[in-house]
């Protein structure tokens, strides 16, 4: 079976590629073309039929990925599968389910039975998890139970995987060298294997196996997403030299990867001040010939606890304007708690309503739908505005909740209302469609 890369290279347009290009209003040519120079990847896993069929690329509409998954406090499968199904209702394009506690084969299957998403995971999570309550040390990882792991997850239905092949002695040696982090290393999968590979004395194999890596994605067709291990989880961290070292060789490997055939991804740092947003995507875009990007947040401030979906959504509106590809959705909870369900549809949302913002000044056809909403809040056509909304049903409640007594207004002016007064100052012709 060849992947969607190769087929593409091969000149074949397949399924997957018209649907996208269906969905996304592209010529099917012109995608697969994309698809072809690495520039877009699909995610469509050949076990899975009725799950929706994703690009994410240069060209594409920016997507949204929502994260779950249990931790050793909170461990509940009915709620980890409510979690996926709002982030599916909420209008998430991709999901992550990212258990590091109970039994993450059960959970990870019954959250694949539960979407209709493409399903993504960090293997090392579960990898370092079962060494440690089987030896009571992580350090005693099996690379061979990993490669196991890593086929045991793709063959579940899994469509993309974030795996920590960038972290090798040369970018811990950056590290080391530089000696200090005002954040610390804040990936769970990377802070493990670098312990891994102090404790051992050995090369991370996913890097030094990088190859077997590339063959058993290419097995199932899956989308390879090269993990920031080292990624700055404080501003003041940001394009510092170890989290560079490691885009350096992420970058090349998502190179080396595509030369096998493999369709992939990278992905790109936590915590970064807005200044430094552009120069990031673009560094990741030139240093990988203009691979797909999936960034993480990003969080453009340290000090927002408690509403780090704003902060994100800040930071994933410059993003996406900038040329990212795939925004990891923040919720209210990052680095307090767990998510709960509320948070996850909050993330979301937040994160939608990023991407679309960005969009917006990337691609100037995104524009008609906000023209459309202007001409509808204008002409107080309530019923058609809510047809260009995002969020259609909460701003439908808002105004439901406080209905003005001139029902073509709104309780914010009333009989003082602006765009009453604007109708009569203009003729119909000219505040209608020739102004647009």
């Amino acid at each position: 079976m060849k992947t969607q890369l190769e087929a593409a290279r091969a000149g074949i347009i397949t399924e997957a590629i018209n649907t996208v290009a269906h969905n996304e209003g592209l010529e099917p040519e012109l995608l697969r073309s994309r698809v072809a120079a690495g520039e877009i990847v699909i995610l469509n896993h050949p076990q899975r039929p009725q799950q929706q069929v994703v690009g994410i690329g240069t060209g594409l509409r920016t997507k949204v990925n929502a994260s779950i998954g249990t931790s050793s406090d909170i461990c509940d499968l009915d709620l980890e599968v409510r979690k996926a199904k709002i982030a599916e209702e909420e209008g998430a394009d991709t999901l992550m389910e990212l258990s590091a506690a109970g039994d993450m084969n059960a959970i990870r299957r019954a959250v694949l039975a539960a979407t209709n998403l493409p399903v993504g995971t960090v293997p090392l999570y579960q990898a370092f998890r079962e060494t440690a309550l089987q030896h009571a040390d992580p350090s005693k990882l099996d690379p061979e139970q990993l490669f196991d792991l890593i086929e045991r997850q793709l063959a579940d239905g899994v469509s993309f995987m974030a795996i920590h092949c960038g972290i090798n002695r040369w970018t811990v040696e950056r590290l080391r060298k530089q000696g200090y982090r005002y954040g610390g290393l804040v990936s769970k999968g990377g802070t493990f294997m670098v312990a891994w590979m102090d404790r051992t004395g050995k090369e991370n194999p996913l890097y030094e196996q990088f190859d077997r890596v590339c063959a058993l994605m290419k097995k199932y067709d899956a989308v390879l997403s090269l993990g920031n291990g080292i990624r700055a989880g404080a501003i003041h961290d940001s394009h510092d030299r170890a989290q560079v070292a490691e885009m350096v060789v992420n970058c090349e490997l998502a190179e080396l990867g595509r030369e096998m055939g493999c369709q992939m991804m990278v992905e790109g740092p936590g915590h970064v001040p807005l200044d430094e947003i552009a120069a990031n995507i673009l560094l990741e875009k030139r240093m990988s010939g203009n691979a797909p990007y999936y960034v993480l947040g990003p969080l453009p401030i340290d000090s927002g606890a408690g509403y780090d979906h704003i902060a994100s959504a800040i930071g994933a509106a410059h993003s996406a304007r900038y040329g990212a590809d795939l925004i990891c959705y923040i919720t209210p909870a990052e680095h307090l708690a767990l998510p709960n369900e509320e948070d996850v549809r909050e993330g979301v949302r937040a994160a939608r309503l990023a991407v679309q913002i960005g969009d917006l000044a990337k691609y100037p056809q995104a524009r008609e739908n906000e023209k459309a909403a202007a001409k509808a809040r204008r002409d107080m056509r309530w019923n058609d505005l809510d047809q260009h909304l995002l969020f259609p049903e909460i701003a439908r409640n808002l105004r439901q909740s406080r209905m003005p007594e001139q029902r073509d207004t709104c309780t914010m002016c009333g009989d003082f209302c602006a765009m009453k007064k604007g109708a009569a100052l203009f003729s119909k012709d000219i505040a209608g469609d020739k102004l647009a």
